[in-house]
């Protein structure tokens, strides 16, 4: 679980089952479009950086910038349970691929 490309994998499921979970409960076409979205640049995020391709970090610290841009001020606005749940996910994303990211420069 200590690589990245594992992390992302994670993350990519995490995300994109969670927008599917949110279409399933509530039929939200945001919830399904967000989700899948995310899911699948932490996913391409992650395979890139296990085929050792370029870009592979910066598109899995694209995701968590998305991510948390998105949940970050809906947790801070409604304290609800999902929202902070999502913006830990983002802060883990942008703590561990933005200091991987620096450590590349």
């Amino acid at each position: 679980m200590d690589q990245p490309s594992t992390q992302a994998f994670l993350l990519a499921a995490l995300t994109a089952g969670g927008g599917v979970t949110g279409y399933a409960r509530t039929g939200s076409v945001p919830s399904i479009a967000a989700g899948v979205t995310v899911g699948l640049l932490y996913g391409l995020g992650g395979l890139r950086q296990r085929n050792r391709q370029p870009y592979g970090l910066e598109l899995a610290l694209l995701a968590s910038v998305l991510l948390a841009g998105s949940s970050i001020p809906r947790a801070i606005k409604t304290q609800k349970p999902l929202p902070m749940g999502l913006s830990v996910i983002a802060a883990f994303g942008l703590y561990r691929f933005g200091t991987l990211w620096r450590a590349q420069m």
